[in-house]
């Protein structure tokens, strides 16, 4: 690979409108089908819990398994307003230490209790799931986030299971233009960049399903 032609190491790329950015999450069915129905994540969704959300879409694929692993079985596209997309980041803190970031842990620790977003860095993948050479954005929310995400931030819902597995099924084919030309086109968000966006390069991602 050219490395000339790689992306930053730190970037944020998503599905993106004027007003919009499309996130990834998958869930079992019973929370996944109805918010893919209603537009919206229904009452059984867990609002005082940290949810993730994944800009990258072969991330997602990498987390859930191509929607094959148990409890992730629904693969979404939830687009959210761009507004709460920034307001996250700019309450968000590093989900781990960081010397260049912060001034010692002690801090950092105060800060991560408080903060209602979690950057996490993780390398991005390829069509093989393989790990690449620069990272994909993972964003935890939780408290007020996690309440704004799912009452005031989501614009849309989408099943996007069967897209998945289109492209699963092209890659095992060898059908590797096929399966590319099938992906959600990911280009970098043009954010102002909060203090935790840029940082060393993280910890593995330890994250309750979503």
């Amino acid at each position: 690979m050219n490395t000339q032609a790689l992306p930053p190491r730190y970037e944020i790329r998503a599905r993106q409108s004027a007003t919009t950015v499309t996130v990834y999450q998958a869930y079992r069915p019973a929370i996944g089908l109805p918010a893919a129905r209603d537009g919206r994540f229904p009452a059984a969704w867990k609002r005082d819990r940290m949810t993730w959300i994944k800009p990258s879409f072969l991330w997602m694929m990498y987390r859930c398994g191509w929607g094959t692993k148990e409890g992730q079985e629904v693969v979404l596209a939830v687009e959210i307003d761009r507004g709460g997309l920034e307001w996250a980041l700019a309450h968000a803190e590093l989900s781990h230490y960081a010397a260049e970031v912060h001034p010692d842990q002690a801090s950092w620790k105060r800060s991560l209790r408080t903060a209602p977003a979690r950057v996490q860095w993780d390398p991005e993948r390829d069509l093989d799931l393989n790990p690449l050479p620069y990272r994909s954005l993972q964003l935890g929310l939780s408290g007020e986030a996690a309440r704004r995400y799912a009452d005031e931030w989501t614009v849309s819902v989408r099943d996007v299971t069967p897209l998945a597995r289109e492209v699963h099924a092209a890659v095992r084919a060898g059908e590797r233009e096929r399966a590319a030309a099938l992906l959600p086109v990911e280009t970098p968000l043009d954010l102002a960049a909060p203090r935790p966006v840029r940082a060393a390069s993280p910890a593995p991602a330890r994250t309750a399903g979503m």
